[in-house]
């Protein structure tokens, strides 16, 4: 669907599938549907409906404010001269294709939904479907489909905490088996989870920061990676709540230390074939993927007002600390802000990609792999040339060396991430007028919310919005 085809009024096969699907889902004593969808500032938004009313839902929506695109993480509102405004109303439509009973939260259904105006037109601040009109017209134009997905660490804290404070629910070094044993019950119950749900995990592991954990799961088409994003998300939010614990996927929930990242896995193919594996380039790269790699890297500091956008994740974007702040790429380079996955010999064709480090979980994911694919083609098309690799940490690169090879810092500030994204008419253009201002208002907006705080107050001010 572009973004200018209109829904056909009542949706008729839409409704006769939801409604066999309504009698199913009663049928297991699903008594609700969530329906959910991420702002422009990263929050997960939802409405429900009772599972009788799903069909209507798929008929005309369900009701929701345009208001919420501007929307700041403390609820709090700013305005563009399109949005922020009391008036007006979007309609809900769930997505029957991702509709998923959840498992640790009985008498419950999930699905996402697109955003669509009472004329029955897209709305044009939708990440879900600015992302499926970007994998739409990269597959037209270029002949060109994606894989990804999207990495989640987060911490677990006391659920008997005083008041909002973080305290680890499990002790141990980092990676370690005293940790996997501490939450060994509430990893259990996630990944049976996660199973019925039927979300292929590939790993789930205690993290370096303290209470922290990690999970990858497969790989999908961008958008269902994005759904699949938010739907893990909300299951070890339930997972853990039901073992009496709280957590957070914040950028960074103390004022030092590591943070959380969410970090995209991306691999372009075409005709069936991995751009990133087999070819003549670097590490078996063909011309065109190093060419999106080298797109994505010239547009990493725009690209940050999407993928790292709270005031919390510039605590996290700092060197030596596995974060990638720096504009290099590497193989298996865990400080560039690109790292080229070859995989294991063997399931090359199949596992090699591109991993985004600078990405936190406040970024909304529609948004992150939307912008990250624009950047990507945006080099494919110009044939951009892939610079000298860096390896070991770009910190300590000499400066004159480090300029002369093009590495420099990441913005240090939401200011300087947009005023970034701000000159970037390639991330605007992706996202459209309505969204790019949008997304600078917000941004600006958070960093208001953030002015004079020192870094123990940022990271307390969001420590639970994400």
């Amino acid at each position: 669907m572009s973004e200018c085809d209109p829904v056909p009024g009542g949706r008729p096969g839409e409704v006769e599938r939801a409604t066999a699907l309504s009698g199913e889902l009663a049928g297991r004593d699903v008594h609700g549907v969530v329906l959910a969808y991420v702002d422009t500032a990263g929050i997960a938004r939802v409405k429900t409906v009772p599972t009788a009313k799903l069909a209507a839902a798929a008929a005309w929506g369900v009701g929701m404010s345009p208001v919420f695109d501007t929307f700041l993480a403390d609820d709090s509102i700013v305005t563009t001269d399109v949005l922020g405004s009391p008036d007006g109303d979007l309609r809900l439509y769930p997505d029957l294709d991702r509709l998923t009973v959840l498992a640790a939260q009985p008498g419950w259904a999930w699905a996402p939904v697109d955003r669509i105006t009472q004329e029955g037109v897209p709305h044009t601040a939708c990440g879900r479907t600015v992302l499926r009109r970007t994998v739409a017209e990269a597959a037209e134009r270029h002949g060109i489909t994606f894989r990804a997905a999207v990495e989640i660490e987060w911490v677990v804290s006391r659920g008997d905490a005083d008041g909002d404070a973080f305290v680890p629910a499990v002790s141990g070094p980092a990676y370690g088996a005293a940790r996997q044993i501490g939450l060994s019950d509430c990893a259990a119950d996630l990944l049976a989870a996660l199973a019925a749900q039927g979300v292929d995990v590939e790993q789930l592991h205690p993290e370096y920061a303290a209470g922290q954990f990690e999970i990858s799961v497969g790989a999908l088409d961008p958008v269902a990676a994005a759904d699949r994003s938010v739907l893990v998300r909300q299951t070890i939010r339930a997972v853990a709540r039901r073992h009496g614990l709280r957590v957070s996927f914040a950028p960074a929930v103390l004022g030092q230390g590591v943070g959380n990242g969410g970090h995209l896995h991306l691999s372009a193919w075409r005709d069936g074939t991995n751009l990133h594996a087999g070819g003549a380039g670097r590490y078996g790269m063909t011309t065109e993927a190093e060419s999106f790699v080298a797109g994505v890297l010239g547009h990493l500091p725009a690209l940050t007002a999407l993928t790292a956008p709270s005031p919390a994740s510039g605590l996290r974007l700092r060197p030596s600390q596995w974060a990638g702040v720096f504009t290099a790429w590497g193989r298996e380079t865990r400080e560039a802000a690109l790292r080229i996955v070859t995989g294991t010999a063997g399931i090359h064709d199949r596992a090699a990609n591109l991993e985004v480090k600078p990405v936190d979980l406040a970024a909304n994911p529609y948004l992150a792999l939307a912008s990250v694919i624009a950047a990507g083609l945006d080099g494919l098309v110009s044939s951009t040339p892939l610079p000298e690799e860096i390896t070991g940490d770009p910190a300590r690169l000499d400066p004159a060396d480090a300029a002369a090879r093009g590495v420099r810092r990441l913005p240090v500030s939401l200011a300087e991430s947009v005023a970034a994204f701000r000159a970037d008419g390639v991330l605007r253009t992706a996202l459209g007028p309505v969204l790019a201002d949008a997304v600078i208002a917000v941004r600006l907006g958070e960093a208001g919310v953030a002015e004079g705080l020192d870094d123990d107050g940022v990271a307390a001010a969001y420590r639970w919005k994400y």
